[in-house]
């Protein structure tokens, strides 16, 4: 989770103990413990989309593909990544996307019984992504 959204979750509890503060400030302080709990966990959610490579799978968030149906992979920048994600889109394709991770991977799917022609993973190490598939696939 990026530190800027550790204020994602304050904000929301200082306005509503400002809310509460008439009722008391006992009611205020549970009130922002409350709301900011709920706010970390529904932001550590959404941020726990994970990556990970086996020995014989590839698991993006809550996709799964073998490792032998994936074709050749490219690393894009901020600016093709962008593309990727807007102009040049599939909507066929299968993507894990975070807004505030400018890089990502792009990897075909050889496989002819999946609808989706690539995979498009947002990742801050898109580099070391690819050297771990390579080596996954040996």
């Amino acid at each position: 989770m990026p530190r800027t959204w550790r204020w994602l979750a304050v904000l929301p509890g200082v306005m509503t103990a400002v809310a509460l503060l008439p009722l008391g400030p006992a009611v205020a302080a549970a009130g922002f413990t409350a709301v900011v709990a709920l706010a970390v966990l529904g932001l550590y959610a959404y941020g726990a989309a994970g990556i990970q490579v086996t020995g014989s799978h590839l698991t993006a968030g809550s996709m799964r593909f073998p490792l032998a149906s994936l074709g050749l992979a490219e690393i894009l920048d901020a600016e093709e990544a962008f593309l990727w994600r807007t102009r040049r889109a599939d909507v066929r394709a299968v993507m894990l996307l975070r807004s505030y991770v400018p890089t990502a991977l792009r990897i075909e799917i050889d496989d002819p019984d999946h609808p989706a022609p690539y995979l498009l993973l947002s990742t801050r190490r898109p580099t070391t992504l690819l050297a771990v598939l390579a080596f996954a696939r040996r």
